[in-house]
């Protein structure tokens, strides 16, 4: 019989980013097609597309914990959803056997749900510490929860959930460096410190404010590769020179970036953080405080007490020299080598062998 597993998750990239490294495992696997289901227009969309997967888009509301008048138009939209999921999973069991693997967002809520009711098999991953709210819901109707750390069980049922760890792309533990070749130039060979910025896939304003006030200094300092995020590129392309390259988005070397950095200073997105993890690099958090539950902080605390990363809190940055802090973290802060972090990967691979496709029965 045909073996479907229906990818669902989005909203955000750091749902989707997971499941496409799982999706990319899985695809090597004989007789499994991979779909994803997701909004009409979201990210997940542009992703999933990019990757060559039949994509299906579902009505998706969200699920806001204070008053607005979108959340009475969103509970249509969410009933909506779970009747396009319900139909959706109908039809492909025609096909096959279904697996629902939902990795987040909202628009994963309808879909757990309905795979659910129709009696399909449903996982479910959450990346960061503090489990979001739309993973928590799912949660009630998994058969199986995977977490990325141990702090985030607290949110589920204990008897289906397993920290399987984040599934990190597999060059995360290659040691090797790929160059990132730009006009013919290898940016990521000098002979100074490189010093890697990023606010996530869009970027954050915060950051980049903090890179353009004190660019000059940085500049005499590192060579600096700086994701600014796309609405961002046409604000900072104009500052770039020999030390200073700004992307949009770092797509295929942002692994390569990340293992020849010698500092990287970053939002605290679950990816991100755990990506550091493995690879063991002097890392600076400044986690997003509005963040469901401050989750970002919590992201950046398994950094910390794991591989010594610092935490600046937004409300410290007035009060240090930011500059001056840098160049006395990385005078305490050598680079660490993972402690054998194990990648969660492997562990989401093995249960749905045994699960669901029985390759390793």
């Amino acid at each position: 019989m045909k073996k479907i597993i229906l990818f669902t998750g989005g909203g955000s990239g750091g749902h989707v980013l997971p499941a496409l490294t799982i999706i990319g495992e899985l695809k090597k696997q004989p007789d499994v097609e991979i779909r994803y289901v997701g909004s009409k227009q979201g990210i997940e969309k542009e992703l999933a597309e990019a990757q060559g997967l039949i994509y299906y888009g579902i009505s998706t509301g969200k699920l806001r914990r204070y008053f607005s008048w979108e959340n009475f138009k969103d509970i249509f939209r969410v009933v909506k959803g779970l009747f396009d999921a319900c139909a959706l999973i109908a039809r492909t069991k025609k096909e096959g056997e279904v697996l629902v693997f939902s990795t987040g967002g909202f628009v994963s809520v309808p879909v757990a749900i309905a795979g659910r009711l129709l009696g399909v098999k449903v996982f479910i991953h959450e990346q960061t510490a503090r489990a979001g709210l739309a993973n928590r819901i799912c949660g009630f109707f998994a058969h199986k929860v995977f977490i990325s750390f141990e702090e985030s069980a607290q949110y589920f049922c204990k008897k289906k959930t397993e920290c399987s760890g984040y599934p990190l792309r597999r060059d995360c533990f290659d040691k090797n460096v790929k160059p990132l070749w730009i006009k013919g130039k290898n940016i990521l060979e000098t002979d100074r410190p490189v010093l890697f910025i990023t606010g996530g896939g869009n970027g954050s304003f915060l950051l980049n404010a903090l890179v353009k006030k004190h660019l000059a200094e940085l500049s005499a300092r590192f060579r600096i590769i700086h994701q600014v995020g796309k609405n961002y590129l046409p604000e900072f392309s104009p500052l770039q020179n020999d030390q200073y390259y700004a992307f949009d988005f770092v797509r295929d070397g942002m692994i390569d970036v990340l293992k020849r950095a010698d500092l990287v200073i970053s939002r605290a997105g679950a990816g991100t953080v755990s990506e550091l993890l493995a690879i063991g690099r002097p890392s600076i958090f400044i986690p997003l405080p509005h963040a469901q539950k401050n989750e970002q902080y919590y992201n950046a605390l398994e950094a910390k007490n794991k591989i010594g990363s610092l935490i600046l809190e937004e409300s410290e940055l007035k009060k240090v020299n930011f500059v001056e802090t840098l160049d006395k973290f990385l005078k305490t802060r050598a680079s660490q080598p993972s402690k054998a972090i194990p990648n969660g990967l492997d562990f989401i691979l093995k249960k749905i062998d045994l699960e669901f496709l029985n390759y390793g029965a």
